[in-house]
């Protein structure tokens, strides 16, 4: 004797089928994709230089350091007393840029020379810490040199003071600083 098949048992095993098939389908193209997708996550190299830990404790009064960090050079400045008090004498409103351009602070802070070197730690003047890309078109400044002793882009003519402000030329933006803690008084973390 044959078994009938009803409407409903075929519809079933229709949408059984139809569901089932899909959920295959879509399993296999997330398993396909996947390489894909991760092949764009940074690799450990570019996470491991998220941060960087670096001994200053070599560089003297009057000297500067340029460490890499996400590919670009970082400039570490031992500051001299008269450095800093020329930078902390200028008036803010003679600034083409007010701002302070520091990560560690709020954006709108202005650009004195306490808001550009002192960063996240207010009792070390003497170090500042800046990325050392210049503001106009990517060069690298070169540090001691310009009108204001501080750093100068020969690229365009771009002159920054001692605190890494934009003092004259095409650059339209102070010198960035980038986010940055002491561990310990040899020992800087940027990033």
């Amino acid at each position: 004797m044959a078994h009938a098949h009803t409407d409903t048992e075929e519809t079933t095993r229709r949408d059984f089928l139809y569901i089932a098939t899909g959920a295959v389908a879509a399993v296999g193209a997330g398993a396909t994709l996947w390489p894909f997708i991760d092949q764009m996550n940074p690799d450990a190299s570019v996470q491991a230089l998220a941060s960087i830990e670096v001994d200053i404790s070599s560089i003297e009064v009057g000297q500067s350091l340029t460490v890499m960090w996400r590919g670009k050079p970082v400039f570490i400045r031992h500051r001299t007393e008269e450095e800093i008090k020329e930078a902390d004498a200028v008036d803010i409103s003679d600034l083409p840029d007010p701002l302070a351009r520091n990560a560690n602070l709020p954006a709108n802070d202005e650009a004195t020379d306490g808001n550009r070197a002192h960063g996240a730690e207010s009792s070390r003047p003497e170090w500042l810490l800046m990325v050392g890309v210049c503001t106009h078109l990517g060069c690298v400044p070169l540090g001691e040199q310009g009108e204001y002793d501080g750093w100068f882009c020969p690229c365009h003519g771009s002159h920054y003071d001692t605190a890494g402000r934009i003092r004259k030329g095409p650059a339209p933006r102070n010198l960035d600083v980038p986010v940055y803690n002491f561990v310990s008084d040899t020992l800087v973390r940027v990033g």
